[in-house]
């Protein structure tokens, strides 16, 4: 019996999936695996067993990363599970940002009480809420991820010149983007050309405050920037600035800081790009799944700290999986001990990412706990585990 602990509510369309083999709680000693939307685990201590952790969205900055790899437990989340709803708002933001609807629903608030007087008073004043249309303009969209193509393919649908960036644009991403997006070699030249720019990248050392004040000295002035990625990509007191002086038209984003609350020009969103219940249903199943597959099976996809691994299940076998560190002669370890042993290795998968590795050993022979340890007590070994 495998025992999940739940530290938010995750979705029933996910813990549905689990299955007679689990049993899971929002309150549970000693699991096997984790399930976590928001809640912050940093503070928690990971027990020994515990084998992996799902995070049922794309975010695991509430999650000790470096903590979780040094003990072996692997950390899932769910990329693109709710891609098609942050695309929706993006989508919603292009207009908002253009059409200066929100301001102007505001205004008409303020008539309440005029009586006949309203349809003269909307006549005269609706003028100021005038904006352009987004059919035509040019949008540059910098990552290409789930997110990223879905937001690009929409926009060409759309009507709109759109300019993707992405260096580490992958394989199968691009068979889903749309022929009709540009590739755009720099991000000057996404900064240079488009008349709006949506951010769909991770926030990383790299990345954080990409957006400052010499990146919007390069763009043209009027733009419009759509942020629903992380907050910390964009400089706030610069982009206050910009909107100031005019070079920024308006700003979107879903991670409002406290000084941009209430300013003029930004639609502030209270990070509501994955809040729909189909969202949360993907995510709860994505991450269920994940996080079955590798108690069962041993299996590793999508995880963000340690490389995916997947092999289909040898008839009359059992598996060895390991956790360990990426040095030279692993294997050749790792075989000597089995042959040592008397177990053969009947199938084998090892993938490495960084300082990390993971192996998967399908084998037959007396699979002995003596055997086992020695498996677990040589140097590179992190973790170590039988599934029969």
């Amino acid at each position: 019996m495998y025992k999940i602990l739940c530290l938010n509510k995750i979705s029933p369309v996910g813990t549905k999936r689990l299955g007679e083999a689990y049993t899971f709680s929002p309150e549970m000693e000693n699991p096997d695996g984790i399930l976590v939307r928001s809640a912050s685990m940093h503070e928690r201590e990971l027990e020994e067993n515990l084998l992996a952790i799902a995070r049922a969205g794309a975010g695991v900055n509430n999650i000790p990363l470096a903590k979780c790899t040094e003990q072996g437990i692997v950390v899932f989340n769910t990329p693109g599970a709710n891609a098609n709803a942050v695309k929706e708002l993006v989508l919603a933001a292009l207009f908002l940002t253009s059409r200066k609807v929100i301001p102007a629903i505001d205004w008409v608030k303020t008539l309440k009480g005029q009586g006949d007087q309203v349809e003269k008073l909307i006549e005269k004043g609706k003028g100021a809420f005038a904006g352009p249309e987004i059919q035509g303009k040019t949008l540059g969209v910098v990552g290409l991820g789930a997110i990223g193509i879905l937001v690009a393919n929409a926009a060409c649908q759309l009507g709109m010149e759109v300019y993707g960036y992405d260096p580490f644009l992958s394989v199968d991403s691009a068979w889903h983007l749309s022929s009709a997006v540009h590739r755009s070699l720099s991000l000057e030249e996404i900064y240079a050309q488009c008349d709006y720019i949506t951010l769909h990248l991770p926030q990383t050392p790299e990345t954080k405050n990409m957006i400052n004040g010499e990146t919007l000295g390069k763009m043209k002035d009027g733009v419009r920037l759509l942020n629903f990625a992380r907050g910390g990509l964009v400089d706030t007191d610069a982009l206050l600035a910009a909107l100031a002086q005019g070079k920024v038209a308006a700003y979107a984003t879903d991670f409002p800081a406290d000084a941009m609350i209430g300013v003029e020009n930004i639609v502030a969103i209270p990070h509501l790009g994955a809040s729909t219940p189909e969202s949360e249903d993907n995510c709860a199943r994505m991450a269920v799944d994940q996080l079955k597959d590798y108690l069962e099976n041993g299996n590793i996809l999508n995880s963000v700290n340690l490389p995916s691994v997947s092999m289909a299940r040898e008839p009359g076998t059992r598996r060895v999986c390991l956790i360990h560190k990426n040095v030279p002669n692993t294997i050749a370890m790792l075989a000597a001990a089995c042959g040592e042993a008397g177990i053969n290795i009947e199938n084998m998968q090892s993938k490495s990412r960084g300082e990390y590795a993971y192996t998967i050993l399908d084998v037959s022979g007396e699979l002995t706990k003596d055997a086992v340890d020695s498996l677990r007590q040589m140097e590179p070994i992190i973790k170590a585990r039988v599934i029969v």
